[in-house]
């Protein structure tokens, strides 16, 4: 889609304007599915992390500042949306962070696999780093925050790494066409 258009002809201005927008009504599509109960998108009443899928989209070919303000603002904008204890902000920024780190050019050839790849194991890290939350806070036996983590990271990095190209194919398109 993309292919044809040449992106030469617009002004560098109107292009960033255009850039950021797709980022930012991407980044809010991403927001508004997370709470979505959709036919296919639901396993054991867990959804995909969408917003966790956006920022390891982001972040691979971002710097890690770049990756760190993302996690940060992401983190924010769902702890306002939905618990703010234990925050989402710590374990989005770790996520981002090594999102970003990752030279996936390098390890990993095939898109489609190495993006499902990264975001499993982001989501393990993510949900890993929650499940220590809540245990610091110590208001739930480590029982119990035990058998939720295991059901909820297990099942959520499975449908998230499964629904990941859906968004990382036409974002990474835009960038590589917009850098071409």
């Amino acid at each position: 889609m993309f292919n044809r258009f040449n992106f030469s002809q617009f002004p560098k201005v109107l292009i960033n304007l255009i850039d950021w927008l797709i980022i930012v009504l991407s980044a809010l599509l991403c927001l508004l599915l997370s709470p979505t109960r959709m036919p296919g998108m639901v396993l054991l009443g867990i959804s995909p992390n969408w917003l966790l899928i956006w920022l390891v989209t982001w972040s691979v070919k971002r710097s890690i500042f770049q990756a760190t303000i993302a996690g940060i603002t992401l983190g924010l904008i769902q702890d306002g949306i939905s618990s703010f204890n234990p925050t989402h902000v710590v374990s989005l920024v770790v996520v981002g962070v090594i999102s970003s780190r990752i030279q996936k050019h390098r390890y990993l050839q095939e898109d489609f696999i190495s993006i499902a790849i990264i975001v499993f194991f982001m989501v393990m890290i993510s949900e890993t780093i929650t499940a220590f939350q809540y245990i610091i806070q110590g208001f739930r036996p480590i029982e119990s925050i035990w058998d939720d983590f295991q059901r909820i990271s297990l099942t959520s990095a499975i449908l998230s790494s499964l629904w990941a190209p859906v968004i990382y194919y036409p974002l990474n398109l835009w960038w590589e066409n917009l850098k071409n």
